[in-house]
């Protein structure tokens, strides 16, 4: 369901009321309850009435929830659940939010939707079971559906991106902790840009019943982020990296770093999205260029450890 974060900037804009869904209401409160226009709702995907309430009356679903990194078989199950409590309640129009696995190993430069869809690893295998389901559920004609697939991401309270600890490191004047090799090409999207697509996509016929890139502000480094990062915080750049090897042997006692052996791919095989379809459907995309994006987001992240040192005890004296 919509969780956090997916478009209300945009329909705040807009003056259109939303709903707010996730599991716990805390998060959801501290988002989105001082906004009159939103909706808050909590859901528990494995009771089908909690799904199609919290469903219920909506026009269009932004489908962006999250599971454990080690436990991606839950995406294609909830991804179920979701649809048929949507469809059960006449929901119209469902997104999905997606992400660069489906495709596996890259067989080109740049990878555009046509690229096959042939996963070796099994996070990638669970993430095309989802597109499956929701892409079956549009040519069955109960609803209908349509996919926006990210690479990796950054931005204001985004915590888990691979850049997030480098903003923290560089206002904390630390060593940022990175999974590398760093020096391969990459790319990021700043997560404010994604909303006004989503927003875009929903309203266009012509969006629904396939898949659609949305790739980052321009090819990259994580190195060259982070040099960028440490640059705009006045600190100087400082970075421990973690290889394969050491993420199998950090792995034995963090279950996080275990499961992120099998993705290591994509930081020695760049897997960089071709977008020219969406941006010739949607001609006014929007990304914000890096050096704006790291700005903004340093800003928030300046805000955010002022106000977590403010809370802390003071040490007795």
């Amino acid at each position: 369901m919509r969780s956090a974060r997916a478009s209300p900037p945009r329909l705040r804009a807009r003056r259109i009321p939303y709903r707010a869904i996730g599991r716990s209401r805390q998060p959801l409160d501290a988002a989105f309850g001082a906004d009159p226009l939103a909706e808050i709702a909590t859901w528990d995907p494995n009771q089908p009435e909690s799904v199609r309430a919290a469903a219920r009356d909506l026009g269009a679903i932004v489908h962006l929830v999250g599971v454990p990194y080690w436990d991606f078989a839950q995406h294609p199950v909830i991804m179920r659940q979701t649809l048929d409590g949507a469809i059960a309640e006449g929901v119209e129009r469902l997104l999905l939010i997606g992400t660069v696995y489906p495709y596996g190993r890259p067989r080109a430069a740049r990878i555009a939707e046509d690229h096959p869809r042939d996963p070796h690893t099994f996070k990638g295998q669970m993430r095309k079971a989802q597109e499956d389901l929701v892409l079956d559920a549009h040519a069955r004609g109960t609803i209908r559906t349509t996919i926006l697939r990210l690479p990796d991401f950054y931005g204001p309270a985004v915590d888990r991106s691979l850049l997030a600890d480098a903003f923290r490191a560089a206002v904390e004047d630390r060593h940022a902790r990175l999974i590398g090799p760093i020096d391969r090409p990459h790319e990021f999207v700043y997560v404010p840009d994604v909303g006004p697509v989503v927003a875009s996509l929903l309203a266009e016929p012509d969006a629904f019943g396939r898949a659609w890139n949305l790739a980052g502000a321009g090819v990259t480094t994580p190195r060259e982020m982070v040099t960028r990062i440490f640059d705009e915080a006045g600190t100087r750049p400082r970075w421990f990296t973690a290889g394969k090897t050491l993420l199998r042997l950090f792995g034995l006692r963090d279950r996080l770093l275990r499961e992120m052996v099998e993705m290591h791919y994509l930081f020695t095989s760049p897997v960089l999205l071709d977008d020219s379809a969406l941006r010739s459907l949607l001609p006014d995309v929007h990304k914000t260029p890096y050096d704006e994006g790291i700005r903004r987001t340093l800003a928030a992240t300046r805000a955010a450890v002022a106000a977590a040192h403010a809370g802390e005890p003071h040490p007795a004296r």
